[in-house]
């Protein structure tokens, strides 16, 4: 022992440390993980009674004293007093109160709080993540369904922000759908890394004890134990995972948002959505402001800087237990789940909510030519042109056309017959019913039944695939509860069979 730890009166804990990281650290405790860490207890239990690392004796009593916690202690009510480290010595010392100092310190026998805490905040993600999934499950179904229901109506497709081709608002919603469905295998694939238990791995290489991890991982409703124990108290890529994930999801949501608000626009208006989301100008009253999407835009944005922040906080951290990982870092990636949560479901109920409006579309994509490209395809099908020669007659008609601020389909033919007559010397086989009905943009659409294309066909098995996609998510969702409904069963009924049995010899 050095000299200044000899001379070293102090006494634990410092009220600055005390305020600063053991007060926020028990309430985080109490407020989020209390019933994990009671499960983890319950499950330990089990496990080293089934072994015979306890005996039926000190098991009885640890789970009668177990049971008398849950009824006796509301955790939400705990205010802490500094005479304990924190909210697992708490739990501990009441459980030694209640059982005996001897017998109340063994449920501790092959443990450590390394394993413990990455076990109980594994077992507060995986309700988050299942709660985050069925409210995705939930938009992805409006979506389908959105787009099952507007299959057949145009809109004016935009790059660069000008009207570029028409399409469907149906094909437009399956893009938001094919990446929406990677986004949450994305998490599905989160959660089964979340989904693997670190519990025995005690402080670093597990135990001397003859324990049953794949008992306890069973107990508590996971897959597997997590195989490494090193790993079990150092890897932190469950929590990258999840908040890489999570990150990812908003980030891509929040995409299509930009352009529901620049479709919405008065100048666009394309897209219309109900009085029940606008909100009036305090002053102006001829305004109608769709603020749905500008919540869903900063919420989006919220949601992927608090999962970035929680990634950013494992940067450079050591390979090994440490803190950075632990409590108050998940704490700040609950509020990540907790906007993301109120972007879902909001974007759910405008998703169903929006309409297309169909004479802006169609002014609109009259004014600037946007069903030209097709023009220029139907050339080389039907007058064996070359592309180039194609698209330079297109354009010299949209130009003359916009120029004028004319209409492609009533004003363009005579247009055309000039520049097809100036670029190859003579007149089109074409005429003007065959022209208009070449440049509308139900054509457009019609004509690009290729795989993954707006048309009716190409639509119709991409929506069948959608819901097949949508089944398994809820597929796995239900296989998922089950096992970890069937796990807590078969620890309650063991917890009562250990509460109840006879003090007889193993």
């Amino acid at each position: 022992m050095g000299m200044l730890q000899a001379n070293d009166k102090s006494v634990f804990p410092d009220p600055v440390y005390r305020k600063t990281v053991l007060k926020p650290l028990f309430d985080g405790a109490k407020s989020h993980h209390a019933d994990a860490l009671a499960r983890i207890d319950r499950a330990h239990l089990v496990m080293l009674v089934e072994t015979g690392i306890l005996d039926k004796r000190q098991g009885k009593t640890i789970a009668r004293a177990l049971q008398a916690m849950a009824r006796e202690i509301e955790p939400a009510r705990l205010n802490y007093g500094g005479d304990v480290e924190d909210y697992f010595f708490y739990m501990e010392r009441e459980l030694k109160a209640r059982a005996g100092a001897d017998i109340g310190g063994r449920l501790h026998t092959a443990r450590s709080r390394n394993d413990i805490d990455h076990t109980f905040l594994k077992l507060a993600l995986k309700p988050r993540i299942d709660a985050l999934l069925a409210a995705s499950r939930s938009l992805l179904a409006t979506l389908i369904e959105a787009a099952h229901r507007d299959r057949d109506i145009v809109i004016v497709a935009y790059t660069h922000g000008q009207p570029a081709q028409p399409t469907t608002h149906g094909h437009y919603l399956s893009a938001i759908i094919e990446v929406l469905i990677r986004d949450m295998e994305r998490l599905e694939a989160a959660r089964g890394i979340v989904d693997l238990c670190p519990l025995g791995a005690a402080a670093i290489t597990t135990s001397g004890f003859p324990i049953d991890r794949h008992r306890v991982a069973a107990l508590l409703g996971f897959a597997a134990p997590l195989r490494n124990s090193y790993s079990c108290i150092a890897a932190t890529d469950y929590l990258t995972s999840v908040y890489s994930a999570l990150g990812l999801m908003f980030l891509h949501l929040g995409r299509p948002v930009q352009d529901f608000q620049f479709w919405s626009s008065f100048e666009v208006g394309q897209l219309y959505l109900p009085n029940a989301f606008v909100q009036i100008s305090s002053i102006m009253p001829q305004k109608r402001n769709p603020v749905p999407f500008e919540h869903l835009r900063h919420l989006s944005g919220q949601a992927v800087g608090r999962a970035r922040a929680v990634v950013d906080v494992m940067h450079n951290t050591p390979f090994t237990d440490m803190t950075d990982s632990e409590a108050e870092t998940h704490e700040m990636g609950y509020q990540a789940f907790e906007v993301a949560h109120r972007v879902l479901e909001l974007l759910t109920a405008t998703i169903g909510a929006g309409r297309i409006d169909p004479e802006r579309v169609a002014d609109i994509l009259n004014r600037s030519c946007a069903t030209i490209t097709e023009l220029a395809d139907w050339l080389v099908r039907t007058e064996n042109l070359s592309f180039r020669q194609g698209h330079e007659i297109a354009a010299d008609v949209s130009r003359a056309v916009v120029a004028r601020a004319g209409d492609l389909k009533r004003d363009g033919y005579e247009v055309f017959a000039a520049a097809f007559r100036e670029h190859t010397g003579r007149a089109p086989r074409a005429g003007k019913d065959e022209f208009q009905r070449t440049v509308s943009p139900e054509n457009f659409v019609a004509v690009r039944d290729r795989f993954g294309g707006p048309a009716p066909a190409a639509m119709d098995a991409a929506i069948a695939d959608y819901r097949t996609a949508l089944a398994g998510f809820e597929s796995r969702a239900a296989a998922h509860a089950a096992r970890e409904k069937a796990a807590q069963a078969e620890l309650e009924r063991r917890m009562a069979e250990i509460a109840e049995m006879s003090n007889g010899a193993d």
